[in-house]
């Protein structure tokens, strides 16, 4: 079963989420395996990232590789990510 994720940052900018996709992208781990949607929305300084995934293991696996990145660049979270079963998807 797909699930929603909510990633709530304390004071993401887009400098640093541009750095972490970078970063990502460059070892070649974005878009991760089992990630279905990812958004960024919100402000400078108060962005907020959702995601689809496939499984709640998939997401895991990923967050092993994701965090140190994210703790190099400075990124940290206002708390624990909200997750939440995906009951319908649309796609245009």
């Amino acid at each position: 079963m797909s699930i929603v994720v909510r990633f709530h940052p304390a004071n993401l900018t887009v400098e640093q989420y541009d750095e972490s996709i970078r970063r990502l992208q460059a070892a070649g781990d974005f878009p991760a395996d089992g990630m279905d949607y990812h958004v960024c929305f919100g402000s400078d300084g108060s962005l907020t990232v959702s995601e689809i995934w496939d499984s709640q293991e998939q997401l895991e696996a990923f967050g092993a590789r994701l965090m140190p990145i994210l703790a190099d660049i400075g990124i940290q979270f206002a708390g624990e990510p909200e997750i939440f079963q995906v009951h319908n998807s649309i796609k245009r």
